[in-house]
This record gives C-alpha cells, structure tokens and sequence, in this order.
C-alpha cells in the first residue's frame, strides 16, 4: 500500500495551510502514492521494454539457442550427421522461414568455430531471458537434446553441459538429475515410435518383445517424470503437475520464449503427458 506521499501531504499541508492545506495536501500526496505505483507495478512502461526490445531478447535467445547447439556438437570432435539431422528437424519443427532457418544455420556453424566465445553468449541468454527459471531451463534442455541426437552421451559433451550448466547458474546435481530423463525420455521416444516393428508376427518370442518394450518404456516413463517406481500417486501427481507447468507453452511464451520455439515446448509437454498417462494406466489411478 502506498500511503507515504498522503501523510506527508497532510502534515505539510496542515502546518501551512491549515484544514484546507490538508485537504490540498491530501490529494497532492494521493497523485505522488498513484504515480509511485503505477510506475512500480509488473505491467508499467518503465518495467516492461518496448515491443522492439522484446524482440531483440527473442532473437538473442533464438540465436544462442542453435549457436551453443553448434557448439555442443562439435564437442567431441566431430559434428555427426545425426546432431546436423536434428538442428535441420528443429529448424522444421519450429516452421522457421527461409531467412529464419538461414539464421538459425548460421548460428549454428558460428557454434562449430574454435574460438567460440561460449562465456558471452551465456551471458547475453541470461540477460534475454531475465534471469527466468523457465527460460533458462529450456534453453538448457534444447543443448542436453543435442547432446543426446545420436543416443549417446560422449565425456566432453557431458564436461560441456556441466560448463552450460554452471554458465546459467544451475548446480551439477540438477544437470546430472535432468540427464537422466532426458535420456530416459529420448528412449522414451524411441520405443514409441519402434515399439510396433516385430514385423507383424504374433508368435510367443513376438508378444515377449512387446512384453518387453512396454515394461521398459514404462521405466522410462517414470525416469523422465524424476521419479521412482514404488512412488503412490500423490508423487507421481506431483511431479506431472511440476514438469507441466515448468514446460508449459503459454507460460514460457509469456515470459519471453521465442515463438518459434512454441512447438518444441508443446512437444515436450505431449511427451510429459504421454509417460503420466502410461504410469497411470499401469498404476490405476485417475
């Protein structure tokens, strides 16, 4: 409550003017308290940047995102054909225009480059991004998912992503702990999309394969939620509800993800509803 300009008002008002200067006093103190808020609250001018200045932020994010994905490719050595796949997939994914993907293109060849100043451009997504949890948390996922674009995580790109990491300000814990479901979820994926292909035949060794691939994708479900098999339903609730609202769409656009990147974050919310709804199938609960 702002109430510090209406008792100076009075006071001053009533010391010089009498009743009457209070009254004066009043109102005056009442502009200075109305101004003092307006000029404090989350959707003034003075705190929220121009449409312009949003953009730039976006564009910032955006360019960083595909040039520290250069950089985490070239980590061990040599960019595989699979991390080029997946900026190309990305790039579609995000329904880039042709300057769009040229950008995004170019970022990413900027990663490759030796003298890659990885230290700056960490800096500068801080400053996009305002420091957001949410924003910060995204960007680190789309470096850990190109870590993971061959379905292995080699040593200097896990050095890498502890340096991103650091760089963002999230602890080794938390980037060992969001490692594990990520590649939990990259099986995940993986399983859904080849868990059918027994070539059709439905004999014993063919249902003991799907037998199998249900069970692990049912592992894998629980690893990408951060949770334990034996977790009752209050826990697995919990960690749905957290994750989704971490990686929710309209949320992280709200606070600044580019809009290109909107599909990638619907899709890693399916994803996250997907291995809940598995668990809770298998569990039985609501």
């Amino acid at each position: 409550m702002y109430i510090f300009g209406k008792i100076l008002g009075v006071f001053f008002g009533l010391l010089f003017g009498g009743p009457f200067g209070a009254l004066i006093g009043l109102f005056l103190g009442h502009q200075f308290d109305k101004a003092r808020r307006l000029n404090s609250s989350p959707f003034s001018s003075s705190s929220f940047s121009s449409e312009e200045a949003q953009q730039a932020r976006q564009e910032q994010f955006f360019k960083a995102a595909f040039s520290v994905m250069g950089h985490v490719a070239k980590a061990k050595g040599k960019v595989t054909k699979e991390e080029i796949h997946l900026a190309t997939i990305m790039m579609e994914r995000m329904n880039l225009t042709d300057a769009q993907k040229t950008a995004a293109q170019n970022a990413f060849r900027d990663g490759k480059s030796s003298d890659f100043p990885l230290d700056e451009t960490l800096e500068q997504v801080l400053q996009a991004t305002g420091r957001r949890h949410d924003l910060l948390q995204f960007f680190l996922e789309l470096q850990i998912s190109a870590a993971f674009a061959d379905g292995d995580l080699h040593p200097t790109e896990r050095n890498l992503l502890h340096k991103i990491a650091k760089g963002l300000g999230f602890s080794s814990e938390y980037l060992e702990r969001r490692l594990r479901m990520q590649e939990a979820a990259f099986r995940f994926q993986r399983n859904a999309r080849f868990g059918g292909a027994s070539g059709g035949y439905q004999g014993s060794s063919g249902s003991a394969y799907q037998e199998q691939q249900t069970a692990d994708r049912l592992d894998d479900a629980y690893k990408l939620l951060g949770i334990d098999k034996s977790a009752d339903a209050g826990v697995v609730k919990k960690a749905y509800r957290k994750l989704m609202n971490e990686h929710h769409p309209d949320k992280l656009m709200a606070k600044g993800l580019p809009p290109e990147m909107m599909t990638v974050a619907k899709e890693k919310s399916q994803e996250i509803q997907q291995a809940y709804d598995l668990i809770k199938k298998a569990k039985g609960f609501k």
